[in-house]
């Protein structure tokens, strides 16, 4: 009688037929296949018959054994009703059915073990068409393998800026660099339907470059293409590569984003590539943010008009004050000087427009870096970073609810993120005072050992934890021993003086120096 009770049956019974024949012998296994639709039936006695059956049976022959395929009417029913994920399988076409239907196929994971289990942490797919572009493997010498990646990367950024797409973030495709995995796999790990993956090789004034998009779902080439070009054309390639793409994905599109900023000169954009991947690790550390310092100023004594230059070099500085390597005196307004130089030289480039933004909150000119985040993300909707640091400031202003809204957001677009990510997550959580979230969060290793235990042990101590809380605040103070309460107070960029007072509280009861 209830469509939600169907599923959930379905579900449970493939779940509880997986336990039950763990450890029998494949040939001695009950596997069954179940469809459920949402229809008009006919009954007959004990028979059953109608266009909604059918369907039902449709579906259920397009199942895998032990898998549950459901109709479009069902899902819509069902989604936010019960805790079970769906992959959408696309359109398809049933025998002696009129119209092509829509599918979803219910997300039942099986562990190693053998005991099934519903599925936990698979990411549900996205209404728009969603797509991970992994890194480009390189077909040269080791020596080009900065060139790869940024070209990998900016693809990724031009697809981002596609209003009509779903893009998941550069770190996240990036940890699977080097592996050989299965698509489907990573395309079920990143919750996307769309994989595109390439090659390329750089030598002698040339660029050969190889790409192919994959529908993970039924594992169908959609496109495939070689490009051979001289290398002064390699920006031109990226820009015919997108193009393909959003055609293949959401077809022609009468409005297309405005053209980016490019490099005049390869040697400027080899520099702030290298630049790129030393500022997506650090946190904090004195000689990467020096090296990126470096490399950024190299880049634009080459190519003066190069925006990204600017913007890299505006947050490397902001890095050396903020992180207390360089007086902030002096780095303060040099960074949003360099700033302002890049969204001067690209408007239309989100990344510039959020780190101006950001830095502009710590200048306390509220109304201007309001304008330019929202900038950043009517540019670029998919852009994870921007809605990460928004997020940042918004937890210092103690709006607790749409800190939480943007880093969740950043973090779906973004599933296998920076540490920083959840430092922001635990200090959204510890603005809400849920402590315990907070703590499980920032015990996560891959922002445990960074400046975020400050974060921690404050959260520790709030609970009365003050043996705990004293531990984490001491290996802090290791690595940040120049810290004093007073001097991150008055450097924070909150309009909430009450937020800060409650860091403030939890920093004193966990023992850092006032």
């Amino acid at each position: 009688s209830s469509v939600v009770e169907a599923v959930q049956c379905a579900v449970t019974l493939q779940l509880a037929l997986a336990d039950r024949y763990a450890n029998s012998p494949h040939d001695r296994r009950v596997e069954v296949r179940i469809g459920v639709n949402l229809g008009e039936v006919i009954v007959e006695g004990d028979d059953r018959f109608g266009d909604g059956v059918n369907i039902a049976a449709r579906l259920e022959s397009l199942a895998e054994p032990g898998g549950v395929s459901v109709s479009a009417s069902v899902y819509e029913q069902v989604r936010r009703k019960l805790d079970i994920l769906f992959d959408d399988l696309g359109t398809r076409s049933l025998k002696n059915i009129g119209e092509p239907l829509q599918v979803y196929r219910a997300v039942i994971q099986r562990p190693a073990g053998g005991r099934a289990a519903k599925a936990v942490g698979n990411l549900r797919l996205p209404a728009k068409p969603s797509i991970a572009v992994l890194p480009f493997t390189n077909m040269g010498g080791d020596a080009e393998d900065m060139f790869v990646d940024g070209l990998s990367e900016d693809i990724i950024t031009d697809l981002s800026r596609n209003v009509s797409l779903f893009v998941i973030a550069r770190h996240s495709t990036f940890a699977y660099k080097g592996k050989a995995l299965d698509i489907r796999h990573i395309a079920r790990d990143l919750g996307v339907r769309y994989v595109l993956e390439g090659s390329a090789r750089r030598a002698a004034g040339r660029v050969r470059i190889n790409v192919q998009l994959i529908d993970a779902a039924g594992g169908d080439h959609l496109w495939a293409d070689r490009f051979d070009r001289d290398l002064e054309d390699v920006f031109a390639v990226q820009d015919e590569v997108t193009a393909r793409v959003v055609q293949a994905l959401v077809g022609r599109l009468t409005a297309t984003p405005p053209a980016r900023n490019r490099p005049n000169s390869l040697e400027a954009y080899d520099r702030v590539v290298r630049a790129r991947a030393l500022i997506s690790s650090f946190a904090g550390t004195p000689d990467a943010v020096r090296e990126s310092e470096v490399l950024t100023r190299q880049a634009i004594a080459i190519d003066p008009k190069y925006a990204e230059a600017y913007r890299w070099l505006a947050f490397s500085l902001w890095s050396l004050w903020n992180f207390s390597i360089e007086p902030a005196q002096v780095m303060k307004p040099q960074s949003v000087a360099m700033a302002e130089k890049a969204v001067e030289l690209d408007p239309n480039d989100a990344g510039n427009q959020w780190v101006l933004a950001y830095l502009l909150a710590y200048e306390r000119r509220w109304d201007e870096s309001d304008a330019h985040f929202e900038a950043a993300l009517n540019l670029d909707p998919n852009d994870a970073d921007t809605l990460a640091m928004r997020a940042d400031l918004l937890a210092l202003n103690g709006n607790y609810e749409d800190t939480l809204d943007f880093i969740q957001r950043a973090l779906r677009l973004n599933p296998q993120p920076a540490g920083w990510y959840y430092w922001v997550e635990g200090i959204a959580h510890y603005v809400g005072k849920r402590y315990d979230a907070a703590i499980e969060v920032l015990m996560k290793k891959e922002t445990y050992r960074s400046a975020s235990r400050r974060v921690l042990a404050a959260s520790l101590a709030q609970l009365g934890r003050t043996a705990e809380a004293r531990q984490e605040a001491a290996l802090f103070m290791a690595t940040s021993p120049t810290f004093t309460i007073s001097a991150w107070t008055n450097a924070q960029p909150s309009r909430d003086k009450a937020t800060i007072d409650h860091f403030a509280d939890g920093y004193r009861k966990a023992g850092l120096p006032e």
